[in-house]
């Protein structure tokens, strides 16, 4: 999990410096933590321990009367580190996770009204999870500062929520 931190992080700093701030913000407007497991907070010990690594640098800066900052850049070693990385993580088997799955398998364990209960609340959660891609969708698809592939994953999820509402919908029809 740490890897796929360590691959965003060098990957927007490949792209351009910036501060450790910045690529929290970036994380959060691209709405990174909706498809990777990342929590906002570690970014910022992962650019301490990616400094430390010596992956990358931090430059203190100071811009007119804001405070000072350190604006972090790829050395050689992150280079190829975030190369390393790219090819280990494409070459990872592909797991997909989804917490319902734990009520699913147990629904049978549930009565009838309870089973019914538990499939309404995650097409429910489906339904705002697709209403959520469709607006980012919109938002974003004709901005031409965001690049192909976040528009790319976004186009993804939305796939697999359509397919998982499908498929809830045949799996509301056998309970």
């Amino acid at each position: 999990m740490m890897a796929t931190i360590d691959l965003i992080v060098l990957g927007m700093l490949k792209k351009e410096p910036m501060g450790a701030y910045d690529i929290q913000k970036l994380v959060e407007y691209r709405n990174i933590s909706k498809w990777v497991k990342i929590s906002t907070p570690s970014i910022y010990k992962k650019v301490i321990q990616l400094e430390k690594k010596g992956l990358i640098k931090g430059e203190v800066v100071k811009e007119g009367k804001m405070p000072e900052k350190s604006v972090y850049t790829l050395t050689e070693t992150g280079e190829k580190e975030f190369e390393k990385l790219m090819l280990e993580i494409a070459g990872k088997p592909i797991h997909l996770f989804l917490d319902f799955n734990a009520v699913i398998v147990n629904l049978d364990s549930l009565s009838p009204k309870m089973q019914k209960e538990c499939i309404n609340k995650i097409k429910e959660n489906i339904g705002i999870l697709k209403m959520y891609l469709a607006q980012n969708l919109q938002e974003k698809e004709n901005i031409p500062k965001i690049p192909k592939t976040g528009i790319a994953v976004l186009k993804q999820q939305m796939v697999l929520v359509n397919t998982i509402e499908e498929w809830i919908s045949s799996l509301e029809e056998t309970f």
